[in-house]
Protein backbone atom coordinates (compact mmCIF):
# COMPACT_ATOMS: atom_id res chain seq x y z
CA UNK A 1 0.00 0.00 0.00
CA UNK A 2 1.76 3.17 -1.36
CA UNK A 3 1.47 6.01 1.06
CA UNK A 4 -1.18 8.59 0.18
CA UNK A 5 0.91 12.53 -0.81
CA UNK A 6 -0.68 13.70 2.54
CA UNK A 7 1.25 11.47 4.41
CA UNK A 8 4.41 12.62 3.98
CA UNK A 9 4.69 16.33 4.85
CA UNK A 10 3.31 14.81 8.41
CA UNK A 11 5.89 12.10 8.51
CA UNK A 12 8.56 14.94 7.30
CA UNK A 13 7.29 16.81 10.06
CA UNK A 14 7.82 14.30 13.21
CA UNK A 15 11.12 13.22 11.63
CA UNK A 16 12.61 17.13 11.57
CA UNK A 17 11.34 17.52 15.40
CA UNK A 18 12.53 13.92 16.62
CA UNK A 19 16.03 15.44 15.14
CA UNK A 20 15.90 18.54 16.53
CA UNK A 21 15.61 16.22 19.81
CA UNK A 22 18.53 14.64 19.12
CA UNK A 23 20.55 17.75 18.04
CA UNK A 24 19.53 19.31 21.53
CA UNK A 25 20.91 16.09 23.42
CA UNK A 26 24.37 17.55 22.60
CA UNK A 27 23.81 20.68 23.98
CA UNK A 28 25.60 20.35 27.67
CA UNK A 29 24.84 22.37 30.85
CA UNK A 30 27.14 25.10 31.52
CA UNK A 31 29.66 24.56 33.96
CA UNK A 32 29.68 20.49 34.02
CA UNK A 33 32.60 18.50 33.02
CA UNK A 34 31.31 16.09 30.69
CA UNK A 35 33.82 14.02 30.27
CA UNK A 36 34.34 13.16 33.55
CA UNK A 37 30.82 12.67 33.52
CA UNK A 38 31.11 10.12 30.17
CA UNK A 39 33.32 8.12 32.47
CA UNK A 40 30.82 7.79 35.52
CA UNK A 41 28.30 6.13 33.40
CA UNK A 42 30.81 3.51 32.03
CA UNK A 43 30.38 2.42 36.06
CA UNK A 44 26.67 3.34 36.71
CA UNK A 45 24.95 1.50 34.40
CA UNK A 46 23.33 -0.81 36.96
CA UNK A 47 21.74 2.47 38.78
CA UNK A 48 18.97 4.85 38.82
CA UNK A 49 21.44 6.76 36.35
CA UNK A 50 21.11 3.97 33.70
CA UNK A 51 17.66 3.88 33.81
CA UNK A 52 17.21 7.70 33.53
CA UNK A 53 19.73 8.24 30.79
CA UNK A 54 18.30 5.87 28.94
CA UNK A 55 14.81 7.44 28.75
CA UNK A 56 16.56 10.40 28.26
CA UNK A 57 18.02 9.54 25.33
CA UNK A 58 21.43 9.95 26.52
CA UNK A 59 20.58 13.53 27.89
CA UNK A 60 21.68 12.56 31.26
CA UNK A 61 24.97 11.26 30.31
CA UNK A 62 26.10 14.21 27.87
CA UNK A 63 24.82 16.66 31.38
CA UNK A 64 22.62 18.60 28.48
CA UNK A 65 19.77 20.44 28.28
CA UNK A 66 17.50 17.67 28.08
CA UNK A 67 19.26 16.08 31.38
CA UNK A 68 15.77 14.81 32.33
CA UNK A 69 14.08 14.08 29.12
CA UNK A 70 10.31 14.24 28.87
CA UNK A 71 10.26 12.01 32.79
CA UNK A 72 8.68 15.14 34.57
CA UNK A 73 5.95 14.99 32.33
CA UNK A 74 5.21 11.57 32.37
CA UNK A 75 4.96 12.07 36.16
CA UNK A 76 2.92 14.60 35.74
CA UNK A 77 0.51 13.10 34.04
CA UNK A 78 0.66 9.79 36.33
CA UNK A 79 0.17 12.52 38.67
CA UNK A 80 -3.17 13.94 37.28
CA UNK A 81 -4.58 10.59 36.06
CA UNK A 82 -4.24 9.85 39.97
CA UNK A 83 -5.88 12.95 41.17
CA UNK A 84 -8.62 12.22 38.76
CA UNK A 85 -9.32 9.40 41.09
CA UNK A 86 -9.42 11.21 44.26
CA UNK A 87 -10.99 14.15 43.11
CA UNK A 88 -14.69 13.91 41.62
CA UNK A 89 -14.09 17.64 40.48
CA UNK A 90 -11.10 17.04 38.85
CA UNK A 91 -12.65 13.90 37.27
CA UNK A 92 -15.76 15.73 36.10
CA UNK A 93 -13.91 18.39 34.71
CA UNK A 94 -11.70 15.75 32.48
CA UNK A 95 -14.90 13.27 31.25
CA UNK A 96 -18.00 15.70 31.45
CA UNK A 97 -17.11 18.92 30.43
CA UNK A 98 -15.96 18.31 26.92
CA UNK A 99 -12.59 19.45 24.73
CA UNK A 100 -12.68 22.45 27.57
CA UNK A 101 -12.41 20.37 30.52
CA UNK A 102 -9.76 17.99 28.79
CA UNK A 103 -8.13 21.41 27.50
CA UNK A 104 -7.58 22.65 31.18
CA UNK A 105 -6.31 19.49 32.79
CA UNK A 106 -3.98 19.57 30.09
CA UNK A 107 -2.83 22.92 30.79
CA UNK A 108 -2.81 21.96 34.89
CA UNK A 109 -0.68 18.95 33.67
CA UNK A 110 1.87 21.57 32.06
CA UNK A 111 2.10 23.42 35.02
CA UNK A 112 2.85 20.23 37.26
CA UNK A 113 5.51 20.01 34.97
CA UNK A 114 7.21 22.82 35.38
CA UNK A 115 7.12 22.53 39.24
CA UNK A 116 8.41 18.68 38.94
CA UNK A 117 11.40 19.99 36.64
CA UNK A 118 12.36 22.64 38.97
CA UNK A 119 12.43 19.88 41.73
CA UNK A 120 13.64 17.98 40.06
CA UNK A 121 16.43 19.85 38.17
CA UNK A 122 17.71 21.39 41.83
CA UNK A 123 18.29 17.68 42.76
CA UNK A 124 20.50 17.37 39.80
CA UNK A 125 22.28 20.28 40.49
CA UNK A 126 23.16 19.22 43.94
CA UNK A 127 23.63 15.78 42.97
CA UNK A 128 26.40 16.96 40.11
CA UNK A 129 28.36 18.93 42.86
CA UNK A 130 28.75 15.79 45.23
CA UNK A 131 29.73 13.74 42.40
CA UNK A 132 33.20 12.84 41.13
CA UNK A 133 34.70 11.20 38.17
CA UNK A 134 36.83 7.86 38.47
CA UNK A 135 39.76 9.81 38.93
CA UNK A 136 38.58 11.88 41.80
CA UNK A 137 38.10 14.68 39.17
CA UNK A 138 34.59 16.83 40.38
CA UNK A 139 31.94 17.11 37.91
CA UNK A 140 31.20 20.78 38.89
CA UNK A 141 34.49 22.60 39.24
CA UNK A 142 32.80 25.75 39.84
CA UNK A 143 29.75 24.65 42.57
CA UNK A 144 27.70 27.49 43.94
CA UNK A 145 24.39 29.37 43.95
CA UNK A 146 25.15 30.74 40.62
CA UNK A 147 25.91 26.78 39.40
CA UNK A 148 22.18 25.93 40.65
CA UNK A 149 20.43 28.80 39.08
CA UNK A 150 21.49 27.91 35.63
CA UNK A 151 21.48 24.28 36.06
CA UNK A 152 17.55 24.87 37.13
CA UNK A 153 17.14 27.31 34.27
CA UNK A 154 18.59 25.22 31.75
CA UNK A 155 17.11 21.84 32.23
CA UNK A 156 13.66 23.30 32.98
CA UNK A 157 13.58 25.31 29.71
CA UNK A 158 14.62 21.91 27.89
CA UNK A 159 12.06 19.92 29.49
CA UNK A 160 9.72 22.37 28.42
CA UNK A 161 10.75 22.89 24.80
CA UNK A 162 11.04 18.33 24.51
CA UNK A 163 6.97 18.94 26.25
CA UNK A 164 6.63 21.39 23.29
CA UNK A 165 8.38 19.38 20.71
CA UNK A 166 6.28 16.20 21.10
CA UNK A 167 2.61 18.29 21.67
CA UNK A 168 4.07 19.58 17.94
CA UNK A 169 4.26 15.96 16.59
CA UNK A 170 1.10 15.05 18.12
CA UNK A 171 -1.04 17.90 16.72
CA UNK A 172 0.87 18.14 12.88
CA UNK A 173 2.79 15.10 12.38
CA UNK A 174 1.92 11.42 13.01
CA UNK A 175 1.91 9.43 16.23
CA UNK A 176 2.00 10.42 20.07
CA UNK A 177 4.87 13.05 20.49
CA UNK A 178 5.68 12.13 24.10
CA UNK A 179 6.31 8.52 23.19
CA UNK A 180 8.00 8.84 19.83
CA UNK A 181 10.37 10.79 21.51
CA UNK A 182 11.00 8.16 24.05
CA UNK A 183 11.54 5.53 21.07
CA UNK A 184 14.04 7.98 19.58
CA UNK A 185 16.27 8.02 22.64
CA UNK A 186 16.02 4.18 23.17
CA UNK A 187 16.51 3.63 19.53
CA UNK A 188 19.42 6.02 18.96
CA UNK A 189 21.35 4.81 21.78
CA UNK A 190 21.03 0.88 20.05
CA UNK A 191 24.26 1.39 17.31
CA UNK A 192 26.57 2.26 20.78
CA UNK A 193 25.35 -0.84 22.51
CA UNK A 194 25.89 -3.16 19.96
CA UNK A 195 29.54 -1.81 19.54
CA UNK A 196 29.87 -1.80 23.22
CA UNK A 197 28.26 -5.61 23.27
CA UNK A 198 30.51 -6.23 20.25
CA UNK A 199 33.71 -4.81 22.11
CA UNK A 200 33.11 -7.29 25.51
CA UNK A 201 33.40 -10.23 23.16
CA UNK A 202 36.49 -12.41 23.67
CA UNK A 203 37.22 -10.53 26.82
CA UNK A 204 33.85 -10.84 29.56
CA UNK A 205 31.80 -12.26 26.72
CA UNK A 206 32.70 -15.66 24.78
CA UNK A 207 31.94 -15.21 20.98
CA UNK A 208 29.78 -18.32 20.89
CA UNK A 209 27.34 -15.66 23.10
CA UNK A 210 26.38 -13.35 20.94
CA UNK A 211 24.31 -15.48 18.60
CA UNK A 212 22.46 -16.71 21.50
CA UNK A 213 22.06 -13.62 22.70
CA UNK A 214 20.52 -12.05 19.30
CA UNK A 215 18.63 -14.74 18.98
CA UNK A 216 16.59 -14.40 22.28
CA UNK A 217 16.22 -10.81 21.45
CA UNK A 218 14.48 -11.71 18.54
CA UNK A 219 12.42 -14.21 20.80
CA UNK A 220 11.38 -11.61 23.30
CA UNK A 221 10.79 -8.93 20.69
CA UNK A 222 8.21 -11.60 18.86
CA UNK A 223 6.51 -12.47 22.16
CA UNK A 224 5.82 -8.65 22.87
CA UNK A 225 4.63 -7.93 19.26
CA UNK A 226 1.88 -11.02 19.66
CA UNK A 227 1.65 -10.39 23.20
CA UNK A 228 1.08 -6.72 22.59
CA UNK A 229 -1.33 -7.48 20.18
CA UNK A 230 -3.38 -10.06 22.49
CA UNK A 231 -7.56 -9.02 23.65
CA UNK A 232 -9.64 -10.51 25.49
CA UNK A 233 -12.92 -9.56 23.52
CA UNK A 234 -15.92 -9.16 25.51
CA UNK A 235 -19.49 -9.70 23.29
CA UNK A 236 -22.08 -6.65 23.25
CA UNK A 237 -25.15 -6.93 21.71
CA UNK A 238 -27.50 -3.63 21.65
CA UNK A 239 -31.00 -3.84 21.75
CA UNK A 240 -33.45 -2.79 18.59
CA UNK A 241 -35.76 1.00 20.07
CA UNK A 242 -38.05 2.58 17.45
CA UNK A 243 -37.54 6.44 16.85
CA UNK A 244 -40.49 7.07 14.66
CA UNK A 245 -40.69 4.92 12.04
CA UNK A 246 -37.16 3.79 11.99
CA UNK A 247 -36.00 1.18 14.22
CA UNK A 248 -31.78 1.69 15.63
CA UNK A 249 -29.89 -0.96 17.34
CA UNK A 250 -29.94 -4.55 17.02
CA UNK A 251 -25.99 -4.81 16.15
CA UNK A 252 -23.51 -6.81 17.99
CA UNK A 253 -19.63 -5.71 18.63
CA UNK A 254 -17.48 -6.28 21.50
CA UNK A 255 -15.61 -4.66 24.32
CA UNK A 256 -12.02 -5.29 23.57
CA UNK A 257 -9.76 -5.46 26.63
CA UNK A 258 -5.78 -6.13 26.07
CA UNK A 259 -3.95 -8.18 27.73
CA UNK A 260 -1.22 -5.99 29.27
CA UNK A 261 -3.59 -2.84 29.60
CA UNK A 262 -1.30 -0.69 32.52
CA UNK A 263 1.55 -0.75 29.43
CA UNK A 264 5.03 0.12 30.13
CA UNK A 265 4.34 1.97 33.19
CA UNK A 266 4.49 -1.23 35.78
CA UNK A 267 8.86 -2.22 35.02
CA UNK A 268 9.25 1.15 35.20
CA UNK A 269 8.33 2.31 38.38
CA UNK A 270 9.32 -1.63 39.86
CA UNK A 271 12.86 -0.35 37.86
CA UNK A 272 12.68 2.93 39.54
CA UNK A 273 12.12 1.68 43.07
CA UNK A 274 14.54 -0.77 43.27
CA UNK A 275 17.46 0.99 42.16
CA UNK A 276 17.02 3.74 43.98
CA UNK A 277 18.80 2.49 47.10
CA UNK A 278 21.78 1.53 44.65
CA UNK A 279 21.73 4.90 43.52
CA UNK A 280 21.97 6.38 47.06
CA UNK A 281 24.63 4.49 48.30
CA UNK A 282 27.02 5.19 46.03
CA UNK A 283 26.99 9.07 47.64
CA UNK A 284 27.34 7.75 51.16
CA UNK A 285 29.35 5.91 53.49
CA UNK A 286 26.22 4.61 55.91
CA UNK A 287 26.85 1.03 56.80
CA UNK A 288 23.22 0.27 56.78
CA UNK A 289 22.65 2.40 53.08
CA UNK A 290 25.56 -0.37 51.82
CA UNK A 291 24.17 -3.05 53.46
CA UNK A 292 20.81 -2.56 51.60
CA UNK A 293 22.58 -1.55 48.04
CA UNK A 294 23.84 -4.97 48.55
CA UNK A 295 20.86 -7.02 49.31
CA UNK A 296 19.00 -5.69 46.47
CA UNK A 297 21.77 -5.52 43.93
CA UNK A 298 20.16 -7.01 40.63
CA UNK A 299 22.57 -10.30 41.04
CA UNK A 300 20.26 -10.98 44.14
CA UNK A 301 17.21 -13.56 44.24
CA UNK A 302 15.74 -11.29 46.63
CA UNK A 303 16.06 -8.35 43.83
CA UNK A 304 14.23 -10.50 41.17
CA UNK A 305 11.59 -11.32 43.73
CA UNK A 306 10.74 -7.57 44.87
CA UNK A 307 10.68 -6.55 41.39
CA UNK A 308 8.04 -9.35 40.46
CA UNK A 309 5.87 -8.10 42.82
CA UNK A 310 6.73 -4.36 42.52
CA UNK A 311 5.58 -5.48 38.43
CA UNK A 312 2.71 -7.30 39.86
CA UNK A 313 1.47 -4.51 41.97
CA UNK A 314 2.18 -1.66 39.50
CA UNK A 315 -0.57 -3.59 36.57
CA UNK A 316 -3.05 -3.79 39.08
CA UNK A 317 -2.83 -0.21 40.69
CA UNK A 318 -2.18 1.47 37.36
CA UNK A 319 -5.28 -1.17 35.17
CA UNK A 320 -7.74 0.33 38.46
CA UNK A 321 -6.37 4.14 37.67
CA UNK A 322 -7.16 4.01 33.84
CA UNK A 323 -9.92 1.46 33.46
CA UNK A 324 -12.92 1.75 35.34
CA UNK A 325 -15.46 -1.45 34.88
CA UNK A 326 -18.34 1.08 36.56
CA UNK A 327 -17.74 4.11 33.68
CA UNK A 328 -18.04 0.95 30.98
CA UNK A 329 -21.13 -0.15 32.71
CA UNK A 330 -22.85 3.04 32.46
CA UNK A 331 -22.04 3.76 29.14
CA UNK A 332 -23.52 0.21 27.85
CA UNK A 333 -26.48 0.54 30.19
CA UNK A 334 -27.22 4.38 28.43
CA UNK A 335 -27.00 3.20 24.87
CA UNK A 336 -29.31 0.04 25.26
CA UNK A 337 -26.39 -2.19 24.81
CA UNK A 338 -25.54 -5.91 27.16
CA UNK A 339 -23.39 -8.83 27.51
CA UNK A 340 -25.13 -11.86 26.70
CA UNK A 341 -26.33 -13.32 29.65
CA UNK A 342 -25.43 -10.74 32.54
CA UNK A 343 -27.81 -8.00 33.39
CA UNK A 344 -26.72 -4.48 32.78
CA UNK A 345 -25.79 -2.55 35.56
CA UNK A 346 -23.93 -4.19 38.84
CA UNK A 347 -23.78 -7.31 37.42
CA UNK A 348 -22.39 -6.02 34.40
CA UNK A 349 -19.58 -4.06 36.52
CA UNK A 350 -18.77 -7.28 38.34
CA UNK A 351 -18.38 -9.47 35.23
CA UNK A 352 -16.08 -6.81 33.10
CA UNK A 353 -14.15 -6.47 36.56
CA UNK A 354 -13.63 -9.91 37.02
CA UNK A 355 -12.52 -10.14 33.15
CA UNK A 356 -10.20 -7.57 33.73
CA UNK A 357 -8.82 -9.00 37.22
CA UNK A 358 -7.71 -12.44 35.32
CA UNK A 359 -6.02 -11.44 32.29
CA UNK A 360 -4.32 -8.06 34.66
CA UNK A 361 -2.84 -11.48 36.28
CA UNK A 362 -1.41 -13.07 33.14
CA UNK A 363 -0.08 -9.68 32.04
CA UNK A 364 1.69 -8.76 35.36
CA UNK A 365 3.51 -12.79 34.41
CA UNK A 366 4.17 -11.83 30.90
CA UNK A 367 5.89 -8.66 31.70
CA UNK A 368 7.86 -10.08 34.52
CA UNK A 369 8.94 -12.57 32.46
CA UNK A 370 9.80 -9.71 29.41
CA UNK A 371 12.29 -7.70 31.92
CA UNK A 372 13.58 -10.64 33.54
CA UNK A 373 15.24 -12.38 31.07
CA UNK A 374 17.03 -9.47 29.64
CA UNK A 375 17.63 -8.53 32.94
CA UNK A 376 19.93 -11.67 33.37
CA UNK A 377 21.91 -10.86 30.46
CA UNK A 378 22.48 -7.28 31.43
CA UNK A 379 23.72 -9.10 35.05
CA UNK A 380 25.49 -12.31 33.80
CA UNK A 381 27.23 -10.86 30.36
CA UNK A 382 27.54 -6.80 31.72
CA UNK A 383 24.83 -5.92 28.43
CA UNK A 384 23.68 -2.37 28.18
CA UNK A 385 20.10 -1.15 29.73
CA UNK A 386 19.13 -0.32 25.95
CA UNK A 387 18.44 -4.48 25.45
CA UNK A 388 16.30 -4.44 28.65
CA UNK A 389 12.67 -5.77 28.95
CA UNK A 390 11.63 -2.66 29.16
CA UNK A 391 13.31 -0.85 26.38
CA UNK A 392 11.85 -3.44 24.06
CA UNK A 393 8.49 -3.07 25.56
CA UNK A 394 8.95 0.71 25.00
CA UNK A 395 10.32 0.40 21.54
CA UNK A 396 7.92 -2.32 20.10
CA UNK A 397 4.60 -0.82 21.68
CA UNK A 398 5.41 2.66 19.97
CA UNK A 399 6.64 0.96 16.64
CA UNK A 400 3.10 -0.76 16.71
CA UNK A 401 1.04 2.33 17.75
CA UNK A 402 2.95 4.65 15.01
CA UNK A 403 2.47 1.76 11.64
CA UNK A 404 -1.66 2.01 13.06
CA UNK A 405 -1.89 5.61 13.19
CA UNK A 406 -0.03 5.38 9.68
CA UNK A 407 -2.16 2.57 8.37
CA UNK A 408 -5.62 4.49 9.93
CA UNK A 409 -4.80 7.60 8.09
CA UNK A 410 -4.40 5.97 4.98
CA UNK A 411 -7.27 3.41 4.68
CA UNK A 412 -9.58 7.39 5.74
CA UNK A 413 -8.09 9.18 3.18
CA UNK A 414 -8.92 6.29 0.73
CA UNK A 415 -12.21 6.27 2.08
CA UNK A 416 -12.37 10.43 1.38
CA UNK A 417 -11.09 9.66 -2.19
CA UNK A 418 -13.69 7.37 -3.14
CA UNK A 419 -16.60 9.19 -1.22
CA UNK A 420 -15.44 12.31 -3.38
CA UNK A 421 -15.83 10.41 -6.72
CA UNK A 422 -19.19 9.04 -5.99
CA UNK A 423 -20.23 12.65 -4.95
CA UNK A 424 -18.85 13.82 -7.93
CA UNK A 425 -20.59 11.40 -10.44
CA UNK A 426 -23.73 11.91 -8.74
CA UNK A 427 -23.99 15.33 -10.13
CA UNK A 428 -22.99 14.64 -13.76
CA UNK A 429 -25.89 11.79 -13.73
Amino acid sequence: MALVPELWPKLGWSFFLLLAFRVGIHVPVPGVDTVAMAAFFQQAQSTLFGVFDMFSGGGLRNVSIFSLGVMPYISASIIMQLLQVLSPDLKRMAKEEGAAGRKKVTQYTRYSTVLITVVQGLGLAVMLEGMRGPNGVPMVPEPGLMFRFVTIITVTAGTILLMWLGEQITSKGIGNGISLIIFAGIVAGIPGAMVQTYALAGDSLPYVALPIIAVLILVVTVVVVFIERAQRRIPVHYAKRQQGRRMYGGQTTHLPLRLNTAGVIPPIFAGSLLYFPATIAQFSENPFLQSFSVWFSPSTVLHSICYVALIVFFCYFYTAIIFDPKDIAENLKKQNGFIPGIRPGDKTREYIDNVLTRITLWGAIYISLICLLPQFLIQYFNLPFYFGGTSILIVVGVAMDFMGQVNSYMISRQYEGLLGKARIRGRFQ
